[in-house]
């Protein structure tokens, strides 16, 4: 679990969450209101679902967005709050003491990349991510392996 957590306000806007994920080089953050109480999750794919143009008229995905234009349409896009694109609701999180199986088919089920872990006051007080799971598991098969290498003395 990662215990120094990176985290937005709701009226964090596009461009600043974009310096924290770049410069954190994370790919999500869990968004969380003044008193660090989970409200949200916001990932790279929201943020790129939300600057994409999108398709105008009912003859099918025109974009009318002329190179000129198209800086002024992100520099506009990207002074949006964060609790505009955020998720909100079925917020999938899991608590300090969630047993591993369950935190790993909630990853996995749900194509998660990452959990915020919220504590019994509803604060974030980490994150968990596939790549700690997989570490987990190797470390678990490392140990094992070591184990029945050695010999018994």
């Amino acid at each position: 679990m990662i215990t120094k957590v990176c985290t937005v306000k709701p009226s964090t806007t596009i461009k600043e969450l974009l310096h924290v994920l770049h410069t954190n080089r994370i790919g999500g953050v869990p968004v969380v209101d003044d008193k660090g109480n989970l409200a949200g999750m916001v990932s790279d794919g929201d943020v790129l679902r939300y600057l994409v143009p999108k398709p105008l008229g009912i003859a099918g995905p025109v974009y009318l967005i002329e190179v000129g234009k198209r800086d002024d349409f992100l520099q506009e896009n990207l002074k949006t709050q964060v609790k505009e694109i955020m998720t909100k609701r079925n917020i999938a999180f899991v608590s300090p003491d969630a047993d591993f199986e369950y935190t790993l088919r909630l990853l996995s089920k749900h194509h998660f990349k990452k959990l915020p872990v919220v504590n019994g006051a509803g604060r974030v007080i980490g994150v968990i991510s596939r790549g700690d799971l997989i570490d987990n598991i190797s470390q678990k098969i490392i140990n094992s392996e070591t184990k029945e290498s050695l010999p018994f003395i």
